[in-house]
């Protein structure tokens, strides 16, 4: 059974949905910015401290990257569905 569809011009029910978006994908987007983060700090690390191949430090942007993307992919579908009635 669907939800009815939120009623964006009244500013509780937006308020409602808005923290209903933000609970969506919320995992894959943090984890996403975490792994971003974590391969900017290697840059870091590699550049100041300790020799850290550069493939790592690539593969945990780009996987950080992919990750917030594949988030925010997930909120817009859900938030295109929910529109609909759909969900």
């Amino acid at each position: 059974m669907s939800r009815p569809i939120p009623n964006l011009n009244n500013p509780e029910e937006r308020r409602a949905y808005r923290r209903e978006l933000m609970a969506v994908a919320r995992g894959p987007r943090r984890i996403g910015v975490a792994l971003a983060v974590l391969g900017s700090a290697l840059i870091l690390v590699n550049a100041y401290w300790t020799p850290i191949p550069n493939l790592v430090t690539l593969a945990a942007i780009v996987a950080g990257f992919a990750l917030m993307l594949m988030g925010i992919g997930m909120r817009t579908q859900y938030h295109k569905r929910r529109m609909r009635g759909e969900i």
